[in-house]
């Protein structure tokens, strides 16, 4: 049960019960679409009149729309709903150690459009490129007037209130400000939230399966690697907005150096950078030293993984040995958090045939029940580039999220 703060509480209105109708109305169309208004009042368990007058509030506001006439077994054939979003576009960035991708797509998170560019760590040069490529793929692809606002994901703690990155570890930055300047200058608005936490969203929220209720942790493992936790439906932020950084819990006080400073952290085991520079027999190297090197080598963890596959050993030997490594970190979270799942996202999923032994191993060998033990740990598809979907869906959700009590 939750308790009432009654410091801090909000009262109900008479309005919040058909808020909450509508709500539920539109997102069963979003997940049942084509749906009928007789199914949705099935579903509902509401009368038909209610679900048309429901219906017809969100077509007026644009949210949904008629498609097709389905069939029927007599009488008239039903008009079909849609959730409207074709015509409705999310610009996505995500800013990472290494590139940054900008990307426009509809309100599904399906791709109109990708670009990417090597990240400067300057912010307001970062800001003024990412406002180029945008309005450079705004330009070419869509009418301005379609385009709903803009999603912005960086690896590192945010305060999602205020918009300003707290510490960004990979990028150098503490408490710094890049919303309010890119909003200025793309005249859009622009939701800015932290990586692992959006991948989380974009799971609650896009594709075909959709965890709106339940407990799972969303683990990242990229140039960075975090954590966005999910509990009855809600991201868990933390008292100061730095929830989640599992990346920066010691598995070795005494290992290798993190680009936050400290050592043997988890992310200095798991990272593509780590990763990386373990293949090339790199160690505590700094962050300059780690992008030059992946600049003089030239190669990708995806390279790494085509390479492991074509036979090199020690292509493979890192990434197995990143495998293990992440099966460890992997099980602090099942024994700290007791999730009913764990997602993995990110390019290690691209290799999960080659680490998923090494990873269940892992977290069989350390969870303390045996319920514990068989926490499903589930690679996300490698072709939905998550976080950018998870940018995508900063601005999408809260159309479909429950409404706050007024």
């Amino acid at each position: 049960m939750r308790k009432i703060n009654t410091l801090d509480f909000k009262r109900a209105t008479r309005s919040t019960s058909r808020d909450i109708n509508r709500q539920i109305l539109l997102n069963l169309v979003r997940e049942h679409q084509p749906v009928s208004r007789a199914d949705l009042a099935r579903m509902m368990k509401i009368g038909r009149g209610m679900v048309t007058t429901l219906a017809g509030e969100l077509l007026a506001e644009g949210a949904i729309m008629e498609g097709d006439v389905g069939e029927a077994a007599r009488g008239r054939k039903p008009t079909m709903l849609w959730v409207r979003t074709q015509d409705r576009l999310v610009v996505a960035v995500d800013v990472r150690f290494s590139r940054t991708y900008v990307m426009l797509s509809d309100f599904n998170g399906t791709q109109i459009a990708l670009e990417s560019f090597e990240t400067v760590t300057n912010p307001d040069e970062l800001v003024a490129e990412i406002a180029a490529r945008v309005e450079q793929l705004v330009d070419g692809y869509a009418a301005r007037w379609q385009v709903q606002g803009v999603g912005l994901v960086v690896p590192g703690m945010v305060d999602s209130g205020t918009g300003r990155i707290l510490n960004s570890p990979q990028l150098g930055w503490r408490d710094v400000d890049v919303r309010d300047a890119l909003e200025a200058a793309l005249d859009l608005p622009v939701l800015i939230e932290n990586a692992p936490i959006a991948c989380a969203l974009a799971h609650m929220w896009l594709g075909e399966r959709r965890d709106g209720a339940g407990d799972f942790v969303y683990v990242t493992v990229s140039d960075g690697v975090g954590a966005g936790m999910v509990v009855n439906g809600q991201v868990v932020r933390g008292h100061s907005h730095t929830a989640g950084e599992f990346g920066h819990i010691a598995l070795n006080p005494e290992g290798p150096r993190c680009l936050c400073g400290a050592r043997g952290c988890f992310e200095a085991y798991t990272s593509n950078l780590a990763t990386l520079a373990r293949y090339l027999g790199a160690k505590d190297i700094s962050p300059a030293e780690s992008r030059e090197l992946l600049k003089r080598h030239d190669i990708t963890f995806t390279d790494l993984v085509r390479r492991a596959r074509s036979g090199d050993d020690r292509a493979l030997s890192a990434i197995r040995e990143t495998g293990r490594y992440l099966g460890l970190g992997l099980s602090m979270i099942v024994n700290a958090l007791n999730p009913s799942r764990i997602v993995v996202g990110g390019e290690i999923t691209a290799a999960w045939d080659l680490v998923a032994d090494l990873v269940r191993a892992e977290v069989e060998g350390r969870a303390l029940t045996r319920a514990a033990a068989a926490t499903p740990v589930i690679p996300e598809q490698t072709s939905t580039h998550p976080r950018l979907r998870g940018a995508t869906a900063l601005v999408a959700a809260p159309l479909f999220a429950a409404p706050q009590v007024a």
